[in-house]
């Protein structure tokens, strides 16, 4: 029986998706790539869901684009192409608009397309020994489908460097440039990315959706827009029954 190129599996709030192609090192396909899509789906119809975390089975998060889908490209048309690439570019889109935060647990080597993906993902917690690099300029290539992510998230320098020279970084490296946000021991690593994303599932899910959505929304819009796109969402969250309840609880304990 074939195995499944990705699980899923949710727990206590924390649905996680497990890339599972170890032996091409979770390299990414069409299939892979559809199967994500699905998952991401799946995880925002499912009210108890709180957090999404994505992971690779083996050694590494994931290697980048699989040996075969490249040779295919090749024979592929301009057309073809396009429609290849947007594909994987809705998925990342789709990552950033799904409600509950997405968490990149990387172990091992994260990089070109897994680079990208990691990226994609709000936040990104690395073992120690986790390598991050764009070396598609090696091939004559560019990381074109997630340049607009990197970019958000490092400085312009920094995101230049990254792909002009295609060099691999270490996860300490990528934390200094704010590709990574937390790092932890290997020894350490099960344990504190459980306790991490534990902590994130008991946020109120309500006010995580909303300030999510409301962090990137913000992208592009001059300060006059942001205030007021931010006087909006504030009088949603206002209004919604979680807050009220959490309003509730804050003044009965609070001395009067």
């Amino acid at each position: 029986m074939t195995e499944p190129v990705l699980l899923y599996e949710v727990e206590d709030g924390v649905a996680t998706l497990t890339l599972n192609r170890p032996d091409k090192r979770n390299a990414l396909d069409s299939s892979l790539v559809a199967a994500l899509k699905e998952a991401l789906d799946r995880a925002d119809a499912d009210e108890s869901v709180r957090v999404v975390t994505v992971t690779g089975a083996g050694k590494d998060f994931c290697s980048g684009a699989d040996l075969t889908e490249l040779e295919r490209i090749a024979t592929m048309s301009a057309d073809e192409n396009l429609e290849d690439a947007r594909s994987l570019g809705a998925l990342f889109i789709r990552m950033r608009e799904h409600r509950c935060p997405v968490v990149a647990l990387v172990r091992g080597r994260a990089l070109a397309g897994g680079c990208g993906l990691a990226t994609a993902c709000d936040v990104v917690v690395a073992e120690e020994g986790a390598e991050f690099g764009y070396p598609e300029v090696h091939l004559g290539f560019v990381p074109a489908m997630v340049m607009a992510m990197l970019r958000r998230k490092v400085s312009e320098g920094s995101a230049f460097d990254m792909v002009v020279n295609g060099a691999r970084v270490s996860a300490s490296t990528a934390a200094d440039l704010g590709l990574v946000q937390h790092v932890f021991d290997p020894a350490a690593f099960e344990a504190a990315t459980r306790d991490y994303v534990a902590g994130l599932a008991k946020r109120p899910p309500g006010a995580v959706a909303l300030t999510k959505r409301l962090l990137y929304d913000l992208d592009g819009l001059d300060l006059a827009d942001g205030i007021e796109l931010g006087a909006r969402v504030n009088v949603e969250a206002r209004m919604s029954e979680e807050c009220r309840a959490g309003v509730r609880r804050f003044l009965e304990r609070s001395p009067r």
